[in-house]
């Protein structure tokens, strides 16, 4: 089995593990523009102690390239673990980060997510460079 193989991908409108990508279709180059990556949208992810995102990661792929770039990665730590047992600490975190960026040439801005239970979740989306 390959890597590519065990990422899912889904509509997110009907898939609470699907990343949705948020960001304008078409960006200046060399400007910055913000983009928002999330999990669970329409369809909100449980991020309880046993059933929790765990992280997304962030790539972008310029157009013809072989390889992709490392944009980022968002690590969500907080899902109400404490010592007085499961699900009943003080804080839990929401799998969305936004955060800005910029790119000289059109590409595919691609996020990846890792639920506990589900595995890897994958969602791409095109990025053109206005004229």
């Amino acid at each position: 089995m390959k890597l590519r193989d065990a990422i899912q991908t889904a509509d997110w409108k009907k898939e609470k593990h699907a990343p949705v990508i948020e960001c304008p279709d078409e960006v200046k180059a060399n400007e910055p523009f913000m983009v928002t990556v999330s999990v669970g949208k329409d369809i909100p992810h449980p991020n309880t102690t046993e059933h929790f995102i765990a992280w997304i990661d962030v790539f972008f792929q310029p157009e013809g390239s072989k390889f992709a770039h490392h944009v980022g990665r968002f690590d969500f730590r907080a899902h109400g673990e404490s010592a007085k047992g499961p699900n009943k600490g003080p804080v839990y975190t929401h799998p969305s980060v936004t955060f800005a960026m910029q790119v000289g040439e059109p590409g595919t801005l691609m996020a990846m997510s890792h639920c506990n239970i589900h595995g890897l979740w994958g969602s791409e989306k095109e990025i053109k460079i206005a004229a």
